[in-house]
Formats: C-alpha cells, sequence, structure tokens
C-alpha cells in the first residue's frame, strides 16, 4: 500500500484490534465481577433462556418444599395428640375394667365414674386443639389436605383426617358413655377397647403419611440442588480460567495501544522525505 498522509492503513488496523481487545477485557471482567458467563439474554439467548426457566422451577420447587413442610407439621401434631388420646383411652380402660366389679361399694364406683368421665371429656379437649395452621385431622368434621408435590402444582400427596373424637368411627366412646354400674362399665369397657384398636390403625396410617411426606421433601430438596447445579454449570464462569484470559488480555491491550502509536508515528515519517 502507498505511503499517505490523509489514509493511515496501520493505525485503522492496530485500533480495529485494540477495540477487540477492549471489547473482550470488558466482557472478562463483567464475567469477574458476576461470576456469570451468561448473565443476561445478550450473553447467550437460547442458554439465558434455559437458565431462567429452570430458575423458574427451582421457585416453584420452593413452594412446594414449604406446602410438604407445613403438611409434615400438621401431621405430626395430629400424631402428637392422637398418641395421647390413646393413652388416655388406656386410662379408661382401666377405669371401666376396674368398675365391672359387681362387689364395689357405691362410694368407689361414684369415684370411678368421675374419674372416667374425667378422661373421657379430655379427649374432647386434644382432638379440638390438635390443630396446626389452620389443619386440623382429628377433630369432628375434619376433612384433611393436600399437599404440593410438583413444580407444576398438577400433583398432590393427599393426608386423610382421621377423626379421634368422642362418638366417631375410630373412638366408639360417646360423650354421654359412663361406668355408673356394673353393666354400664361392661358396655363401655367394649367400647374403650374397639377404640384402642381404632386409633392404633388411624395412628399407624397418619405415620406412614408422615413418613411418605418427609420422603417426597428429601427428594425435592434433591432435585433443587440437581437444579441448581445444572444452572450453575449453564452460566456461570470458570474464574480460574477468566483471571488467566484477564491477564493475557490486558498485556495484548497494553500491546494494542503501543502498536496504535507506532502507527499514528508514521505519517511522521513521510515528512523526511521532504527535508533538504
Amino acid at each position: 500500500m502507498a505511503n499517505s498522509v490523509n489514509t493511515n492503513y496501520g493505525a485503522m488496523i492496530a485500533l480495529q484490534n485494540l477495540n477487540a481487545t477492549n471489547v473482550e477485557l470488558a466482557a472478562t471482567q463483567t464475567r469477574i465481577n458476576t461470576g456469570k458467563k451468561v448473565s443476561n439474554a445478550k450473553d447467550n439467548g437460547a442458554i439465558w433462556a434455559i437458565a431462567q426457566g429452570q430458575r423458574a422451577d427451582i421457585g416453584a420447587l420452593g413452594a412446594v418444599k414449604a406446602s410438604l413442610d407445613r403438611g409434615i407439621s400438621a401431621v405430626d401434631v395430629s400424631l402428637a395428640a392422637g398418641e395421647s388420646v390413646s393413652d388416655l383411652l388406656l386410662q379408661l380402660k382401666e377405669k371401666a375394667l376396674a368398675a365391672t366389679d359387681r362387689s364395689l361399694s357405691t362410694a368407689s364406683r361414684a369415684a370411678l365414674n368421675e374419674d372416667f368421665k374425667a378422661i373421657r371429656d379430655q379427649i374432647t379437649t386434644v382432638t379440638n386443639n390438635a390443630d396446626f395452621n389452620g389443619i386440623n385431622l382429628l377433630e369432628t368434621g375434619a376433612t384433611g389436605f393436600a399437599a404440593l408435590a410438583n413444580a407444576a402444582g398438577t400433583a398432590t400427596l393427599t393426608v386423610q383426617a382421621e377423626v379421634l373424637a368422642l362418638g366417631s368411627t375410630n373412638v366408639t366412646v360417646t360423650a354421654t358413655t359412663t361406668i355408673g354400674t356394673a353393666t354400664l362399665a361392661t358396655t363401655a369397657l367394649g367400647l374403650v377397647n374397639a377404640s384402642i384398636d381404632n386409633v392404633s390403625g388411624a395412628l399407624a396410617r397418619l405415620g406412614t403419611k408422615a413418613k411418605a411426606l418427609e420422603t417426597h421433601r428429601t427428594f425435592v430438596g434433591k432435585l433443587t440442588d440437581a437444579l441448581e447445579a445444572g444452572v450453575g454449570n449453564l452460566v456461570d464462569a470458570d474464574l480460574a480460567k477468566e483471571s488467566a484470559k484477564l491477564q493475557s488480555l490486558q498485556t495484548k491491550q497494553q500491546l494494542g495501544v503501543q502498536a496504535l502509536g507506532i502507527a499514528n508515528q508514521s505519517p511522521q515519517i513521510l515528512l523526511s522525505l521532504f527535508r533538504n
């Protein structure tokens, strides 16, 4: 190419190379500052869109885990209350069995009956207070609940109510059951024995549901971790690599500045051609 003072081709090339180096350097500095190689859609639209979709699923799984946590807590409260009901039934059995003894004095039978009624009524207190976050699985009219099971909200884990109130299917002892006579005590003993078996079955079912909820919560936690790792693989920068690249580009930038300076000096050389 001919030497010219109007067109400095060498300076143009040097400036293009320096600008390209500056762009790369800015991108590398952004990766180091953010820790991501894809921090917005301009960096890589396809990868960014995939990562955003996975982030949405991670957020949704957080809601699933919260729902499972609430469900587990509700079942745990129900189990604790149910175990108390079972213990109370054991006490009722002791009182009812004692009251079947026809040789008891009137005073002794009356004392046993008062104890029986006090323990019986305590079952109502326990079941009415077995509440967590508005969920009560043991009281009369309980309907159970459904916890979220997936990020799409299309699957649930259902826990059925296990009513343990007096006069229910599980607790056949009623609010009027007494042991004031030997005959009444015999009838009450039968009701208590049936209730003990029923309550044990109800607690077993609740325990199974609690285990299922905990198992699924563990799975959701692992799935969330896997998705977060996957997003990291897509968008996170290799900082060791970026650090090495930064030093290389900084050196390249300095050389580019020097090259541009040299290229800008070339028109001055033409002046020597016109000196005497």
